[in-house]
């Protein structure tokens, strides 16, 4: 059996002396592992680092089969992300959450959100792309955001809220006699194109960190990752 796609590089396993499993999310094949042979020689050292995207050919007998990749580089990102704390935290919260995706399945549509954020991770924007791609996350594994109108009333408008039990939007004014017990939500989550302030994107982190950890983490046993507390914390000093 044999198939062709493009890639990020997540991680590597290392595997004898001399290959390594790469786990990679394709764009039409989704999370996927195989075995590069020689992977630890010069050849590859630049292309097989996390945020990286690569052609893939993957070949096996069975389907079943954990199969072999040969690669081929086409985007290096890798050592822009070296010198910088956020891109690195960023890769490993990415790569944390797209393991919670079943093996194998296909999420072509989370591919060009996925490929968006990695190019912007050394950017200043990176950090509002993270929380972004985490909401998204959530819709992906079966847990939408209910964003686009209040929950109490109908209205679209002034949302400013997130009930904590369903996950639904909740405007100003249904919201005020609960304001307490209510997560805040920052309007970019809801509309391209806002710039956030660094306020709003701590209240994101503080929205889907909520749900991530009851929806997705908690369920399999998991915390979430480490990575991610020590980016909220860099960009709570910043701030």
């Amino acid at each position: 059996m044999e198939w062709r796609d493009e890639g990020v590089v997540i991680g590597l396993r290392r595997l004898g002396e001399s290959s390594c499993v790469l786990e990679a999310m394709t764009r039409a094949h989704g999370r996927h592992l195989g075995l590069v042979r020689g992977a630890r020689s010069v050849r590859y050292a630049a292309a097989l680092q996390p945020g990286n995207s690569v052609g893939l050919v993957w070949r096996a007998r069975l389907d079943e089969h954990l199969g072999a990749f040969a690669i081929e580089p086409l985007a290096l990102r890798a050592g822009r992300f070296l010198p910088n704390a956020t891109a690195l935290h960023g890769l490993a919260i990415i790569g944390a959450l797209l393991r919670l995706l079943p093996e194998r399945d296909p999420h072509d549509n989370l591919y060009e959100a996925l490929t968006s954020v990695i190019e912007a991770l050394d950017g200043p924007r990176a950090p509002a792309l993270i929380a972004r791609f985490e909401a998204r996350m959530l819709w992906e594994c079966g847990f939408a955001l209910d964003l686009t109108q209040c929950a109490s009333t109908g209205a679209r408008d002034d949302l400013i809220y997130v009930s904590p039990k369903s996950g639904r939007a909740v405007s100003a004014a249904a919201g005020a006699p609960f304001s307490d017990r209510l997560l805040p939500l920052p309007a970019f989550l809801r509309e391209e194109g806002i710039e956030p302030t660094p306020a709003e994107v701590a209240d994101a982190f503080a929205l889907t960190g909520f749900f991530l950890q009851r929806e997705l983490f908690a369920p399999r046993g998991l915390k979430l990752p480490d990575a991610r507390a020590a980016l909220i914390n860099g960009l709570r000093r910043e701030r």
